[in-house]
């Protein structure tokens, strides 16, 4: 694991021990920060199943104003922290233990949302439910969610559409929009 390109790029991530926490694969984050390129800096972002902390790390390093970071792993939260240092970027993050689904009831407000939990779990499903239910998003903001490639991610109460799903092999991501007042512009 390394970060791909901005003030971190090329630094070698520590990954995790055992089998407890699954990475993105370089590959799918290449493209998934391909596909964000012009929407990551300046923005407040929320890496919400954090593992190894990478997507926000990716995300700090190309120009996010802040990340905050949720996992309930002991281990991930060190894991997160080490990168953090690792790369320079702990000033604009937060990491936060808990319950990643009990995190989306703290009224905070994102412009993106990174969602990659263990699969199989329902977790996913769930947080997306739960992101529209609380509407985390700011106006035109984004959700990123990784899954496998067979399974089918739902629609998402107005004002939030799924929008692409982009395929890399046996993963999946899915992307999400926020509309903003487009029907107030008229």
């Amino acid at each position: 694991m390394r970060v791909i390109t901005g003030t971190a790029r090329g630094r070698r991530l520590k990954e995790p021990q055992g089998m407890d926490i699954r990475p993105t694969t370089d590959k799918v984050k290449e493209s998934m920060f391909s596909i964000l390129q012009f929407d990551i800096e300046g923005r407040r972002v929320l890496d919400l199943f954090g593992g190894t902390g990478q997507l926000g790390i990716e995300a700090l390093s190309r120009g996010a104003s802040e990340v905050v970071f949720v996992d309930k792993s002991a281990a991930a939260l060190k894991l997160i922290r080490e990168n953090l240092e690792l790369c320079g970027l702990s000033d604009r993050a937060r990491v936060r233990n808990g319950d990643s689904l009990a995190y989306l009831r703290s009224g905070e407000k994102f412009d993106l949302v990174f969602l990659d939990p263990p699969y199989d779990t329902g977790l996913l499903e769930q947080a997306l439910q739960d992101i529209a239910g609380f509407d985390i998003c700011r106006e035109h903001g984004i959700i990123m969610a990784e899954h496998p490639v067979e399974r089918t991610m739902p629609a998402l109460a107005a004002p939030y559409r799924l929008h692409k799903t982009y395929r890399y092999g046996k993963i999946a991501v899915t992307m999400y929009r926020r509309s903003g007042n487009e029907q107030n512009e008229e």
